[in-house]
């Protein structure tokens, strides 16, 4: 059994192994970090506009917020059961071809869901399905993305990577969701589909291009071959990691629901808009998503308990906002805000986390990070689902602020101590 000191950031240096990156990682943006970042944006587009597409076939489909609640639950179930597997896969196999699989079981994914679109057929068992079958993709692609970009920038890029990867995923959901609007009110939805399907192959293609993972000492080789409780153990004795874990997990609980189950609703019942007001309530959640992203690109060590400190506040600010808001203007700026503290707050957690991940396990410590949302969120989002039926979409919006604020400022007191600069440096 190994202990915490056997997962430290900064584990003694073995003479006999090998560098812990490339050469061509000496320099940053390394070239394979940005085909691969190139490949993912264009992939990414494609996911934001099936994503935004998607929530409105379903808001046209049902009323229930339950309903849309159970897509994400039974697209979760998987990442739960799945994950540690998919994480333990990452270390032990080749990342760009469990990726590459990965983005053509979507690829089929996509173009089925398209033609029942665009044929009239599709139904919500239909949607259920596909988001069940994904989940199982997304269980091994997950930990392998999550793995693979520290891995093309290497050890001391580690930061600025992240801020990268999550700048072009952010980045991505300004034009995604607006492109898709525009196409579904124009050209139908299945449009979205087909081109999400069509985007899949940037990134396969990408992938083909990136280099092989150095090898490491016999040491660290054998650690990737078996022990899928291995990212559990190093969170649990690393402070910095379990903290980032625990703000993750409160705001799997409180926040994402709101982001991601009920927006649709909020935007078509409470609102009264149109699925282009839709895509641009989406938009405005991407500019502050991106804002946040390259805001953790100038941070420092010892700015991160400050900033931690504002994204939790601009949380429960925005939630209350969003839970009054009545114009499509406020309800706008108070997801930009909302988006700019969960993003800040997201890219600073995971950076902390894949800083101090021992190369030989990354995959599972980026599993167990993605428990902490995939896991959860299943969960979190029937409740949330359940509640807004129960009491109504902008009562829950209140309680959800009202929770986050209790829970998460609370939390602030014990994670700032862990993300003191001599805290991050044992």
């Amino acid at each position: 059994m190994l202990n915490s000191s056997e997962y430290s950031s900064h584990p003694p240096r073995d003479e006999t192994s090998a560098p812990e990156t490339p050469s061509h990682n000496e320099s940053f943006p390394s070239p394979p970090l940005v085909r691969y970042l190139l490949g993912e944006g264009i992939s990414m587009t494609g996911t934001w506009m099936q994503a935004m597409a998607q929530s409105w076939v379903m808001a046209s489909l049902t009323t229930s917020a339950k309903m849309i609640g159970l897509v994400n639950f039974v697209g979760g179930i998987p990442m739960i059961a799945l994950s540690m597997t998919g994480g333990l896969f990452a270390d032990k196999y080749d990342k760009r071809l469990i990726l590459q699989i990965c983005q053509v079981v979507q690829i089929l994914f996509s173009l089925t869901l398209g033609y029942l679109v665009a044929t009239h057929q599709i139904q919500i068992w239909h949607v259920i399905l596909a988001a069940g079958l994904l989940g199982v993709s997304s269980a091994f692609e997950m930990p392998a993305a999550s793995a693979l970009v520290p891995e093309l920038a290497g050890k001391k890029h580690v930061a600025k990577a992240i801020a990268l990867d999550r700048s072009v995923f952010h980045g991505t959901r300004l034009i995604g969701p607006a492109l898709a609007g525009y196409l579904v009110g124009h050209y139908g939805a299945a449009t979205a589909f087909y081109i999400n399907a069509v985007s899949f192959l940037a990134l396969i293609i990408a992938l083909f291009t990136l280099p092989a993972r150095p090898h490491g000492s016999k040491e660290q080789e054998e650690k990737r071959q078996h022990d899928m409780k291995a990212g559990f153990r190093h969170i649990w004795h690393d402070r910095p990691s379990l903290a980032m874990i625990l703000l993750l997990t409160t705001n799997t609980i409180f926040v994402f629901p709101v982001m991601i189950v009920l927006l649709p609703l909020y935007a078509k019942n409470v609102l009264v808009l149109d699925s282009q007001h839709l895509g641009w309530l989406m938009f405005c959640s991407g500019i502050g998503s991106l804002s946040g992203a390259l805001m953790i690109l100038k941070v420092k060590k010892s700015w991160r308990p400050t900033v931690l400190t504002l994204a939790v506040t601009l949380i429960c600010m925005a939630l209350f906002s969003l839970s009054r808001a009545d114009v499509f203007i406020w309800a706008g700026l108070s997801l930009t805000t909302l988006a700019l503290g969960v993003s800040s707050l997201i890219g600073l957690s995971n950076t902390v986390i894949q800083e101090r991940a021992p190369d030989e396990i990354r995959g599972r410590v980026s599993a167990v990070a993605g428990l902490s949302f995939f896991g959860l969120l299943p969960f979190a989002g029937m409740i949330m689902a359940t509640l807004a039926d129960w009491i109504g979409i902008r009562e829950s919006l209140f309680y959800a602020a009202c929770s986050y604020a209790s829970i998460g400022l609370l939390l602030l007191s014990w994670t700032g101590k862990s993300l003191a600069p001599k805290a991050l440096d044992t």
